[in-house]
């Protein structure tokens, strides 16, 4: 048996890019970290000698979840800004379905983002859990702090954020900014010429200056809502401008405590399934008891799944995926495979890697999640290889 390398998937129902998605009585075939074939049950046995896993037929085998926006869960952080603390973040994420996720950072000094950074070239290589994709920088170019620590934030600098993509080996993917900081048009074009996605968010711009920023190119909104002037009838502020333009893809953190049920009813029905994703923004305490955590250098009480400062300002979420996805179905109402897509195959466009991740499919990276009907992973799979079982 040490000489197969083929895995066969059967008895699940399995969530497809087809027309009517959910087959059953099928099992996926996987070969050299890829998905080979997808094919009636009955065919199995010209598939053998290989691994065979089956499962009952109430569970279901769906794409590996991409977390674009996650700080840290079970006591890890990325701004530990150890290899230890990536290493264990990663095995975290697998637990919850997570295949792939950007380490998320926040405003700090740069000596210490940089040690973060410096970080990141090895930590894709050796992640034993979800692949580390790349960087989401959250700041420091921002105005409103939400739970980030005052005194670190800085004007737009493209200089330094080439000499951080240096750092990093290529690996940044996201910047969060406000709009309304100075230089912020040519700092959103610098970016893009680097291949990094300049997303709107801690910001106190007006509607005026939003618009002038997706003009520019920033077609991403950082946990849409939250840390930005909210709606108002007078002065629409940066929320209005980015529900309402068809350009700007918005991530949202749907755990029923950053976003009440009618404001994630409303963002649907804004922005459809085309332009929305689901994240986490998850801190530290993900996973763990009531208590006590640091936060980007900042105490963050846990009571109960909410996350705040000590003055009361949310800090992060203990948000899971596949809550997240429960929690999206129950507010709008869409459907299962709606909801999924919000945490695949929309992230994985975001990132430029629909062609390989997102979905099932012939010829896709086998990243792949078996979760029952009650949203408990049972096992997930990046490349072929299992990297969590429950």
């Amino acid at each position: 048996m040490a000489d197969i390398t083929r895995d066969i998937y059967s008895g699940m129902q399995i969530l497809t890019e087809d027309e009517n998605p959910w087959l059953m009585d099928h099992a996926v075939i996987v070969e050299e970290g890829k998905i080979k074939a997808i094919i009636p049950a009955d065919m199995i046995s010209h598939h053998l000698p290989a691994r065979h896993h089956k499962f009952p037929s109430h569970y279901r085998l769906i794409p590996g979840f991409i977390d674009l926006h996650v700080h840290g869960a079970q006591g890890y952080d990325v701004m530990d800004a150890s290899a230890e603390a990536l290493s264990n973040l990663s095995k975290a994420l697998a637990q919850e379905g997570v295949t792939g996720y950007l380490a998320t950072t926040m405003a700090a000094a740069n000596e210490k983002l940089e040690t973060v950074l410096r970080l990141i070239p090895e930590a894709k290589l050796t992640q034993q859990g979800a692949a580390l994709l790349g960087v989401h920088l959250e700041g420091p170019f921002i105005t409103r702090l939400g739970a980030q620590a005052p005194g670190l934030q800085q004007q737009p600098n493209s200089d330094l954020v080439k000499h951080w993509q240096q750092l990093s080996g290529e690996a940044i993917k996201i910047v969060t900014l406000a709009p309304e900081l100075t230089n912020s048009t040519a700092f959103i074009r610098s970016l893009i010429e680097m291949n990094i996605i300049p997303a709107i968010g801690h910001t106190n711009a007006s509607y005026e200056q939003t618009i002038d920023a997706i003009a520019a190119g920033s077609t991403y909104a950082t946990h849409l809502f939250n840390a930005m002037q909210g709606l108002h009838q007078r002065q629409p502020g940066a929320v209005t401008a980015l529900l309402l333009s068809n350009r700007v893809n918005a991530e949202i953190i749907v755990d029923g405590i950053h976003l009440h049920p009618a404001v994630v009813e409303l963002i649907y029905r804004l922005k459809g399934l085309d332009h929305l994703l689901l994240v986490t923004d998850a801190m530290r305490a993900k996973c763990l008891r009531n208590g006590r955590y640091d936060l980007g250098g900042q105490m963050v009480d846990v009571h109960e799944g909410k996350a705040t400062l000590v003055d009361g300002t949310l800090a992060g979420s203990t948000l899971t995926m596949p809550n997240a996805i429960r929690n999206f179905m129950s507010f709008t109402q869409c459907t299962l495979e709606q909801a999924i897509k919000l945490a695949t195959l929309m992230p994985a466009r975001i990132l430029g890697l629909q062609a390989s991740k997102g979905s099932i499919a012939v010829n896709k990276a086998a990243d792949l999640v078996v979760m029952d009907e009650a949203f408990k992973v049972h096992m997930t799979i990046r490349a072929g290889q299992e990297i969590f079982r429950a």
